[in-house]
């Protein structure tokens, strides 16, 4: 079975965001990045996909060439070889989904899998977004997949509320969603094993972006708090500030 990754190099959850001096991205001075924690969710249920089936696990990313970094942790952890379209330019989503589609057109996986979201973003629209390009039926938020011989594929998705369990075929596209599966750690042997494994860096397929980001601004600070009083006397004040001042209720 083929089976392609499409995978993210992102700021660590942990960084302070800074507004670059352009006004439009970030302040990458001293920034930590990182695979994107829900792709990794999408590489150990790959990896597991071809433990089941046999076959070859492609890890695709498409960056500048620090993306290799992310690439090469997922070779780590067991995938086999990686592709990088390599492009430095501020793209969207539509273009950056493009791109990923030409190439996974030429590869024509069994199965494509995502992270559900970026973090980065975090506009989860990836995965439906490809998969549109692509003709391909995709199922997002996944918490549970099965996979059968004859290409059956029933999966559980967390919807508002509780869960929805879809039926489907391969070829398809999967983003997965945290608790699909736990990740493994990347093993000495498969952190020296990954330096030798094929990265093929090209050059990505170009497309016009179809959104601008016009300026970037910072949240408001938060106001401090107020204590209103130490008793049941207090609510009456609470419960009118919530209403008329924050607008909650």
């Amino acid at each position: 079975m083929k089976i392609a990754v499409c995978v993210n190099r992102v700021p660590d959850t942990e960084t302070r965001v800074k507004i670059g001096a352009d006004g439009k991205t970030i302040d990458k001075t001293g920034v930590n990045y990182i695979l994107n924690p829900y792709d990794e969710f999408a590489v150990e249920e790959a990896l597991k996909t071809k433990e089941k089936f046999g076959g070859e696990v492609i890890v695709i990313s498409l960056g500048g060439s620090e993306n290799v970094e992310v690439i090469r942790k997922a070779l780590a952890m067991g995938a086999d070889k990686g592709i990088l379209l390599k492009d430095d330019s501020q793209r969207d989503t539509f273009s950056i989904a493009k791109a990923l589609a030409e190439v996974l057109k030429e590869i024509s996986p069994d199965i494509i899998f995502f992270g559900k979201q970026s973090i980065d973003y975090d506009d989860q629209a990836m995965p439906s977004l490809v998969a549109e390009l692509l003709g391909l039926p995709s199922i997002t938020v996944v918490v549970k997949l099965e996979i059968s011989e004859d290409g059956t594929v029933i999966a559980e998705r967390e919807i508002e509320g509780g869960r929805e369990k879809v039926r489907s075929k391969l070829p398809i596209v999967i983003g997965a969603q945290r608790g699909l599966n736990e990740p493994r750690y990347p093993s000495l042997k498969g952190i020296m094993a990954a330096k030798s494994k094929p990265v093929e860096e090209r050059p990505a397929p170009q497309f016009e972006n179809k959104t601008e980001v016009i300026e970037m601004l910072l949240p408001p600070p938060k106001k401090p708090g107020r204590i209103l009083g130490t008793d049941a006397s207090a609510v009456p004040e609470l419960v009118r500030l919530l209403r008329e001042e924050a607008k909650v209720i």
